[in-house]
C-alpha cells in the first residue's frame, strides 16, 4: 500500500501541474467558467486519489490473507 500511496501521490501532483498547464491553453475555449477553479481541483483530486487507494487496497488486502506457504506449494 505505501509503494501504491507514492505513486498515486506523484500521479496527482503531475495531474494537477499538467490540468493548470493546459487550462492555460485552453482558457480561451471557456465561456464563463474560471480556469483556476481551487475547490474544482482539490475535489477530483481528492476524489481520483481516493479511487485509487481504493483500488490499491483491495488486491492488497486479498493478498494478505492468502499464506504463503500454500501459494509457493501449489506453483
Amino acid at each position: 500500500m505505501r509503494r501504491a500511496a507514492v505513486l498515486i501521490f506523484a500521479g496527482t501532483l503531475l495531474g494537477l501541474v499538467g490540468a493548470l498547464a493546459a487550462t492555460q491553453v485552453l482558457e480561451t475555449f471557456l465561456y464563463e467558467v474560471k480556469p483556476d477553479d481551487p475547490q474544482t481541483y482539490l475535489l477530483i483530486a481528492v476524489l481520483l486519489a481516493g479511487v485509487a487507494l481504493l483500488a490499491s487496497y483491495v488486491p492488497a488486502r486479498r493478498a494478505s490473507v492468502i499464506d504463503p506457504a500454500i501459494t509457493l506449494r501449489t506453483e
